[in-house]
This record gives C-alpha cells, structure tokens and sequence, in this order.
C-alpha cells in the first residue's frame, strides 16, 4: 500500500477507538448517595445513657427525620443507588439507624432498623377519589347560572 492510503486507515482507526472509549465511559454505572448514610465508627461513638441531644447532632449530624408522634424518636435515613445507562437506579446499600431519647434527653438507644421495614412498593397508578366522575363539558358549563346574590352589610345601608 502506498503511503497516501494509511494515512486516512489509521485516521479511521483512531476515530473508531475514541468513539469506543467515549461509549463505554458513558456506560460507566452513576453512584449517589442520598440522605444521612452512617458509617459503623459514627454509630458507636454515641453512648447509651451518657450522651445528650447536642451530643448525637455532634456526632452524627442533623437526624433525617423525628418521628411523628414523639420528638424522643429520631431517624437517621441513607440510600445508595446505582443507575446503568437508560435504566432505573437500583438501591445498593441502604440504613435507617433509629436514635432513641429517654424523658431527660439522654440517648436511651440506638440501633439499625434495617432488618425489620417492609418493602412497598410504589406505585404509579392514580389514586382513586371519591365523587363524581365529570366530563370536560359538565366542568365548563357547570358553573353556569350559579352565580351568588351579594349579601347585603350594614355599611350598604
């Protein structure tokens, strides 16, 4: 072959290995973290009966979320998902560590809650309402002639 034709040979080549390695990168899976995933060296730091409120948001930092119903409750909540490509991030570590305080704001317990949720799924259908079910027309043309006579006041007088 003569020198002329190599020239655009190897220019192929090397546009075609770019393009391989710049596919594949975008193949390369996201990680994301989200919430407050603790690590175990964070969790026994905190002691039982000894340390306070400040002591834990010391340690361990704001809780994700307290529960509802009793502010002694607290929960600290981490996810990590990993997504592939097009298709929908998968949970690949997950930890929900419950803090518990007793009536002098003293940590009572803290333990993983991991093993005990139930794993609901979500659903994408609508949620049913009650009522009546009303077309287009009846919601344009429903209001009409229901119009309020202004009430009189005292200042109209």
């Amino acid at each position: 072959m003569n020198k002329r034709m190599q020239k655009p040979i190897k220019v192929t080549f090397l546009a075609i290995g770019a393009f391989s390695i710049l596919t594949a990168s975008a193949c390369a899976p996201v990680k994301k973290t989200r919430g407050n995933m603790l690590k175990d060296y964070q969790v026994v730091q905190v002691e039982e009966g000894i340390d306070t409120r400040s002591d834990v948001i010391r340690k361990l930092g704001s809780p994700t979320t307290v529960a509802p119903f009793d502010e002694n409750v607290w929960f600290y909540i981490g996810q990590k998902t990993e997504k592939k490509g097009i298709f929908a991030p998968e949970v690949i570590d997950e930890r929900i560590t419950l803090v518990q305080f007793d009536e002098t704001g003293a940590v009572k317990t803290v333990m993983d809650v991991d093993q005990d949720r139930m794993d609901i799924p979500l659903s994408s259908d609508s949620t049913p309402t009650g009522g009546l079910d009303v077309t287009i027309l009846q919601q344009l043309l429903g209001n009409l002639g229901k119009f309020n006579a202004p009430q009189s006041s005292a200042t109209d007088l």
